[in-house]
């Protein structure tokens, strides 16, 4: 009944297994991909014809976990899975990127990839797996792809680069490295580092490159065994004698118009030509105004590129290396505990940082288990920032993209949690954008945190670079702007401070690019960072000594973990009280830490107080405040220090003999105590009258005569 085909290699010290013809059997191609014991369906479908009127290639990828492959049920009230988690968005967006080059230009049949995990063995990121599965399944289908590609993650300890690290290697790794390429060439990176050097970072791509060719080669094995017949890819005859038109017609005036620096001027200019281009051209019924357009593109890219390689000048007229002018400001915003605004040409950042305590944290239900997060950073891209209408009032998957590598690019140098005991928060608006924004982010970023007073180890910058490359030679651009970014070859991107990188993305438009470019990229890569760094520092170089007077205060504490039910009691009463008369917030963590916040200093040393008393162990010797709530024939019960009790005998409630306790004192009653002793199963014995009442002092034995 299945025609079963499979193809085993051990890689990284795990068996990666593909298999097709089981599963599936009616799309274009499917490939279950295990590593370990996670396994991920990926499946491929593109329709038959193209859809008309579309300039773009109308591919979707998406990356979707389900619960049951950790043994699991989704939380909330419907219990199924729903909208598309971070991690789900970002892993797509991770497939996406290295795939959507490798696709015929003239191919614009709608194509969706679809990654399903179906197994998670809570040691293997199923992100890897779903990519090869996908590289696989596309490889096989007869769809248009000039692949296969794989991908391999990288860490780094001790010195040594990590293949594939599980999941529990990779929390005391330096690195968290993913790329993804072909057997030539790198086409995507995306990582994490703590301060790590320009050669180890680039180490770490190579190293993932040349333990990825056993991954491509095992697709071409299943490939050769089971592959569907490759798809006819129809071309247009008449794109190059248009495109000699539109040149004829255009050329002059899109050089001239990308000779206008400022964005709008320049966009608005190229608008004119352009339906100047199409109403002139787009008479006969063969000639669309979209075959015009995509022939005007082609047209746009090749001045502008041309232009930067013959004569090593930019769009805006900066030669290859200068970064726009830059303007750093700090202390913008009145109200928030920190804020930056960040303005490099025309892309702009406005960053707020808000700190929080631990009811802040976020609560991340993953297939690896639910965890606490006490750092978030949320970018926005409103359609304004390009003088734009747009909808809003929704994430995208871009923004949730950018602002995760902002995030990763952040995360290396802030302070820990025993040291910083807060919950940081930081949104980035982007006011204005021509350029990369994420970087913009990063930099506004490392601003806002120093002005709320966040002592970071190092500011960070981050710089985006582009490439032009051509059979006559290559531009390395430094912080490229958005039109060098849609016409060229590379996105590069990356973040650091003045001692390390702590955050590499780059997209390759092309089948991709050698080690010398990479190398290059990211030698001038960090001297753009550094030159940041020095404008940056020019608003603020180091955190600020004190926070902002709006953010909260956090005192932290360590009590025996038997103190700690004393703390909460029966039901939570005891804690709720302390919260209600003081006005702070109190959080006691299972290994005995307790954390008081509150704006107010007062409220602060209030619940300190409070709970010191309910700690504190009684000494002999000592005078407390105590309170009466319990009294006998014999004598009376006081609280003191909490929750703790002693006997006052009656012969130790005054000098003089006493007929009935309650002649002295009742319930109620506030005293002050003297601790005379305490037996070996604690009880303690007390006594009221070697203290005076008054003063709270201990009286003498002429006091008492």
């Amino acid at each position: 009944m299945f025609d079963v085909y499979r193809k085993e290699i051990e890689w990284g010290g795990r068996t990666l297994s593909l298999e097709t013809g089981k599963i599936a059997r009616q799309a274009d191609g499917a490939v279950l991909a295990q590593y370990g014991d996670t396994v991920v369906l990926c499946v491929v479908v593109a329709d038959k014809k193209p859809k008309p009127g579309l300039d773009f290639f109308p591919l979707t990828v998406n990356y979707n976990e389900k619960y049951y492959a950790a043994g699991k049920i989704p939380g909330g009230f419907f219990k199924r899975e729903a909208r598309p988690t971070e991690k789900e968005t970002l892993t797509s967006r991770l497939i996406d990127r290295p795939i959507r080059p490798l696709f015929p230009k003239g191919f614009k049949n709608e194509t969706q990839v679809q990654c399903t995990v179906l197994s998670h063995d809570l040691e293997n990121d199923p992100d890897m797996v779903a990519m090869i599965g996908a590289s696989a399944a596309l490889t096989i289908s007869g769809i248009p792809f000039m692949g296969p590609i794989a991908g391999a993650r990288v860490g780094y300890a001790d010195g040594e680069y990590i293949l594939n690290p599980t999941l529990e290697q990779l929390e005391t790794s330096d690195l968290d490295l993913v790329m993804a390429g072909t057997s030539d060439a790198v086409l995507m990176v995306e990582s994490e580092a703590s301060e790590l050097s320009e050669e180890v970072m680039l180490g770490a791509v190579m190293f993932g490159q040349e333990n990825s060719a056993p991954v491509i080669n095992a697709i071409i094995d299943l490939a050769e065994q089971c592959a569907k017949a490759p798809w006819e890819l129809t071309t247009d005859e008449g794109a190059a004698p248009l495109y000699e038109k539109v040149a004829a017609q255009a050329a002059d005036d899109v050089a001239a118009a990308y000779s206008i620096v400022e964005k709008q001027a320049r966009v608005a200019r190229i608008s004119e030509i352009r339906s100047a281009v199409i109403d002139a051209l787009s008479d006969d019924e063969d000639i669309t105004p979209q075959k015009v357009g995509e022939q005007f593109k082609a047209l746009e890219k090749k001045v502008v590129r041309e232009s930067i390689l013959k004569t090593g000048k930019r769009i805006d007229g900066r030669d290859l290396e200068t970064v726009r002018p830059i303007v750093a400001e700090v202390g913008v915003l009145p109200r928030t505990h920190g804020a930056a605004l960040f303005t490099r040409g025309e892309t702009q950042s406005l960053t707020v940082a808000t700190l929080g305590t631990g009811d802040d944290e976020q609560f991340i239900d993953a297939l690896s288990g639910t965890y606490r997060e006490r750092f978030m950073l949320h970018y926005n891209f409103p359609p304004y920032s390009v003088g734009e209408t747009g909808r809003s009032g929704f994430t995208s998957r871009r923004e949730v993209g950018h602002g995760k590598l902002a995030w990763r690019a952040m995360r290396a140098v802030l302070p820990s949690a025993e040291d910083f005991p807060y919950t940081i928060r930081l949104v980035s608006e982007i006011t204005e954008s021509n350029g990369s924004s994420s970087m913009a982010t990063v930099c506004a970023s490392s601003l806002a945190l120093m002005d709320a007073g966040v002592p970071i180890t190092r500011p960070v910058s981050g710089i985006a670079m582009g490439l032009i490359l051509e059979d006559e030679g290559h531009a390395i651009l430094s912080d490229i702007l958005g039109d060098e970014d849609h016409l060229g070859d590379m996105d590069f991107k990356v973040a650091g401070t003045e001692v390390g990188i702590t955050s590499l993305q780059m997209d390759i438009k092309i089948t991709g690019i050698t080690k010398e470019i990479m190398e290059s990229a990211l030698e001038q890569a960090k001297s753009g960072r550094i030159h940041i760094l020095g404008e940056m520092a020019k608003a603020l170089d180091t955190a600020r000594d004190e926070l902002s007077g709006n953010a909260p205060r956090i005192e932290t504490l360590q009590i025996a973990r038997e103190k700690i039910r004393d703390i909460i009691g029966t039901g939570g009463k005891v804690i709720r009280e302390m919260v209600e008369v003081t006005g702070a917030k109190i959080n006691v963590e299972d290994d005995g830490t307790v954390k008081i916040s509150s704006s107010d200093p007062d409220a602060i040393r209030a619940a300190r107080k409070m709970i010191d008393d309910i700690v504190a162990e009684p000494e002999v010797g000592v005078i407390y405040d105590g309170k009466v709530v319990k009294t006998v024939d014999f004598g009376a019960f006081v609280n003191f220090i909490g929750n703790r009790d002693g006997l006052v005998h009656i012969s130790e409630l005054t000098g003089g003999r006493v007929a009935k306790v309650t002649d002295v004192i009742n319930e109620g009653d506030m005293v002050k105590v003297k601790v005379l002793a305490i037996d070996d199963r604690g009880k303690v014995r007390l006594s009221m009258r070697v203290v005076d009442q008054e003063t709270g002092k201990e009286r003498t034995d002429s006091d008492e005569s």
